[in-house]
């Protein structure tokens, strides 16, 4: 975390634990009524910065997506993926003057980052921890562009659209209610946080999480690594990966499922009623799966009421269809539906 930033939230009354979560400060104004906005803090998401002459073209033969569609007024979802196909890593790619920003989860920065550079070579490219370097906040709810316009913030009309002015970077994000990260230096930052406060909660870590789990937009932590081909977390449903692109690691089995496969997994959004939190990776067990890994896993969750949580899980199709499958052996019962994107209709 930016150490100025981390000063400043303390004083503010968040608590940082030794895992390096953050606790929101509570609401101190008793009976006030909720405002139709939160702010969040989004230290718990890395950040590498890639920049040198070579550093589009480098990405272009790493990455699933086409970073040629990647623009200042627009940002991609982009996997790395093992020679075999799995993914390694997801990014939100998102261009910053000369260079481009990956942004993933902050637990798999460091790994990303040596796994990218054995593929450098030649090229004219730096890859860097940027973690500690620009700070990150997001703002969702009804009252969020309200809020954004108030200060004169620069406002993108779309999903994955960025705008940015004075120093400041404004990218919406996909969500049931309107999302928006901002990407400014702690200075900025401080005095937009303390301009927002009046008119916002503060949310933490889940809350954030829980916003692209109903999405449908995944993630890619330690306990996850290796384990999807882009297609079974629906990276083909949210333009999260090119099949024009041409040749990247990983994209001959990528190609091969999509033109020649019949995907037996994908994404699902759940629900489940159960009495520890389930975790990304999470085994799920379905009775009649004839496959010989298990039927499914947890892609991610978090809590959504007291002893409920909303996950977003990877699961045989046909054990989906089945209705029945379960959080591990003999555990709670998942609640599956298609994400808000829904699928694609079967082909005839």
């Amino acid at each position: 975390m930016n150490p100025d930033w981390r000063t400043f939230l303390t004083a503010r009354g968040a608590r940082i634990g030794e895992d390096g979560r953050i606790a929101p400060a509570a609401r101190t104004a008793a009976g006030e009524p909720p405002a139709d906005c939160t702010r969040f803090d989004l230290s718990h998401l890395g950040l590498i910065g890639v920049a040198g002459a070579d550093a589009d073209s480098f990405l272009q033969g790493q990455l699933s997506n086409d970073i040629r569609t990647l623009t200042p007024t627009h940002s991609q979802l982009s996997s790395h993926c093992s020679p075999k196909g799995r993914m390694l890593a997801l990014f939100r790619v998102v261009r910053h003057g000369e260079g481009i920003w990956l942004q993933l989860p902050r637990e798999r920065v460091a790994e990303a980052i040596k796994r990218l550079r054995l593929y450098v070579l030649r090229s004219k490219v730096t890859l860097e921890d940027a973690s500690d370097g620009p700070v990150r906040s997001g703002l969702a709810g009804a009252g969020a562009p309200r809020e954004l316009e108030r200060l004169g913030l620069p406002l993108p009309a779309r999903d994955n659209d960025v705008a940015a002015a004075d120093g400041i970077t404004v990218l919406r994000l996909p969500s049931p209610v309107p999302r928006f990260e901002l990407i400014a230096d702690c200075e900025r930052l401080t005095a937009i946080w303390e301009a927002l406060a009046p008119g916002s909660t503060w949310g933490d870590e889940d809350a954030w999480a829980l916003l692209d789990i109903r999405a449908g937009i995944p993630s890619v932590y330690t306990a996850t690594v290796d384990a999807f081909v882009p297609q079974m977390a629906n990276l083909q449903l949210i333009d999260g990966v090119s099949f024009t692109k041409g040749c990247y690691t990983g994209q001959e089995v990528v190609a091969r499922m999509q033109y020649l496969g019949k995907l037996k997994r994908r994404m699902y959004l759940a629900e489940v009623a159960s009495p520890t939190p389930p975790q990304p990776g999470d085994a799920l067990e379905a009775p009649g799966s004839t496959s010989e890994q298990t039927p499914g896993r947890v892609v991610d969750a978090r809590p959504e009421g007291e002893g409920r949580y909303a996950l977003l899980a990877v699961v045989e199709i046909a054990a989906a269809q089945g209705g029945e499958v379960r959080l591990g052996s003999a555990g709670p019962l998942l609640h599956l539906q298609p994400p808000p994107y829904g699928f694609p209709a079967p082909a005839v």
